[in-house]
């Protein structure tokens, strides 16, 4: 089972490897894609039995990814259903399709350069963390603040661009980024993210709906976790879904339970095409790219970590390559109306233990892509409830947690958890904000403590992301006595908060010029972060001078 998300491999960082007999700067993504038909191995050789299971887990990821995009969308922020279904998931989709093709090229080119018959193909989707960072830190505030579908699509389709973009650029500085930021930044602000937002969002509806979440979640963490063999090899992740919905529809044919919607069965093309929609939102997109752009940056690191753990798995592909490809998928995804990036998925040793080769990824590819494009999907999101799908984000919020702490060192833990403060902001705010509409009412009817304490929240909730990396990195350097660039980091906080790239005071988390701050706080915590950036860089003064010989 894959984890729908681009962190690192939960294993220790691997040892320098020599590279694989036969393989060389030539086996590139250019390379692969060169591959002629005569010179593609048969199938005899690349696909085998055990891209059945490979297919299973990867497909219904993002699968199920598409479906909580949609349901959350039209569901919560009363999104047009024609608009999620026919627009945003197929671009969406087919970022996953290109993705998946090239990756299954650059296997078989691998497989074709080494003479191996044994080569998996790495796995690649839709990143799940941000997912529900566009969905609810993008798309959903749009939504909520105009009340326009059409211009929260622009919003996120920009936003796409903008992180598939930034991938293209951080490609080829992969390598230094994963050096000079630690991981308990880059994973601590994810694995927050994970716990607050992909683990306990969907909890609420496992328990809204216990007799079809609770048993999809135990076979799940049986399959998974307790790693207990489910009846006739079926995968952990297929049978948790498949007796929640089993349990769901056969509640609503004995007439027990809440009222259900006959399945869509109908089929309605929708082929993503390229537009440029999105410039005319240009800057609507601005305040939200702190939200988004340091996603691109962990999906990054991420595929770096994902390659080398593939490497250590025996298949060693080029860095670049993996990294380009989810680049350029990503732009095209946004460019054909997708509004999340897609990433090397976590798993590859996994796929590999389990016999898969490349058939899997070709499969998923064409089964994500054409799906979605022939309108699928909307039979899915008729047929499997919601309380049966989201086991799933619960077990990849645990797994992608518990990686926040096992790949970073020990005693960077503090640094990972303080990590997690911003993100419960965030999580916070968008239930309080939940609740208060459903009253009728806005944050502004609030009054006293209540105000207070939601201005608060507002402040240390927007720009969440980029906030948990600068605090994790700050207290990671000042684990590692590294005092001066914990000034520099504090510093940087300071001069991001002038212009509302963290702790924005605005609902939308807008940002704003530093002479035109909306308010007296932004100067109050930036002059903070000055101030500590100037006690840090005494102590480092000091501390030279104490040790100095």
């Amino acid at each position: 089972m894959v984890r729908g998300h681009g962190g690192a491999h939960p294993g220790a960082r691997p040892r320098a490897r020599r590279r694989a007999p036969g393989t060389g700067r030539r086996d590139t993504l250019a390379g692969a894609l060169a591959i002629t038909p005569a010179a593609v191995p048969p199938p005899s050789r690349w696909i085998r039995a055990g891209d059945l299971n490979g297919f299973l887990g990867l497909a219904l990821d993002n699968t199920t990814n598409l479906v909580i995009l949609s349901s959350v969308l039209i569901g919560v922020f009363r999104f047009p259903a024609d608009l999620v279904l026919l627009r945003m998931v197929p671009g969406t989709a087919l970022g996953v399709l290109v993705g998946d093709l090239a990756y299954t090229w650059l296997a078989l080119s691998l497989m074709r350069r080494t003479r191996r018959e044994d080569v998996t193909a790495m796995p690649f989707g839709i990143d799940t963390p941000t997912l529900f960072a566009m969905v609810f830190g993008v798309l959903g505030p749009v939504m909520v603040a105009t009340g326009d579908p059409v211009l929260a699509w622009k919003v996120g389709m920009g936003t796409t661009i903008a992180i598939g973009l930034a991938k293209t650029g951080l490609a080829f500085g992969g390598d230094w980024t994963r050096r000079v930021v630690p991981r308990a930044a880059l994973l601590g602000s994810i694995a927050g993210v994970a716990i607050l937002l992909i683990a306990f969002l969907p909890a609420l509806k496992v328990f809204h709906d216990p007799l079809v979440g609770l048993p999809a979640l135990v076979i799940l963490l049986l399959g998974l976790l307790g790693r207990v063999r489910l009846p006739f090899g079926v995968p952990a992740a297929f049978g948790a879904v498949l007796a929640g919905a089993g349990v769901f529809w056969l509640r609503a044919w004995l007439g027990g339970g809440p009222p259900t919607m006959a399945p869509a069965l109908t089929l309605r093309a929708a082929v993503p095409w390229p537009t440029l929609a999105w410039l005319e939102a240009l800057p609507d997109t601005l305040p939200y790219l702190s939200i988004a752009l340091p996603f691109a940056l962990v999906t990054v690191v991420g595929g770096i970590d994902n390659t080398e753990s593939a490497a250590a798995a025996g298949d060693e592909y080029r860095t670049r390559d993996i990294l380009l490809t989810e680049a350029v998928a990503t732009v095209l995804a946004g460019l054909c109306g997708g509004v999340i990036q897609n990433t090397p998925y976590i798993g590859h040793p996994a796929y590999k233990a389990m016999g898969a080769r490349s058939g899997y990824t070709l499969a998923t590819g064409i089964t994500i892509g054409v799906g979605a494009a022939i309108g699928a999907l909307s039979v899915l999101v008729t047929v499997l409830p919601e309380a049966a799908v989201a086991p799933i984000l619960i077990f990849i919020g645990l797994e992608i947690t518990a990686q926040g702490f096992l790949a970073s060192p020990p005693r960077h833990g503090a640094a990972v958890a303080v990590t997690f403060l911003p993100v419960a902001a965030a999580v916070v705010l968008i239930q309080a904000g939940t609740i208060i509409a459903a009253l009728g009412k806005t944050p502004g009817d609030l009054g006293g403590d209540a105000r207070s304490t939601f201005e608060t929240l507002l402040v240390l909730g927007n720009g969440f992301i980029l906030t948990a990396v600068l605090w994790g990195w700050a207290l990671a350097s000042m684990i590692d006595r590294r005092l001066a660039l914990t000034g520099v980091l504090f510093a940087v906080a300071s001069v991001a908060t002038l212009s509302g790239v963290i702790h924005s005071p605005l609902p939308n988390g807008a940002l704003f010029w530093p002479w035109a701050t909306p308010s007296l706080l932004p100067l109050r915590l930036a002059g903070t972060y000055g101030l500590l950036a100037g006690v840090c860089w005494l102590a480092a003064a000091r501390r030279g001078r104490v040790t100095a010989p």
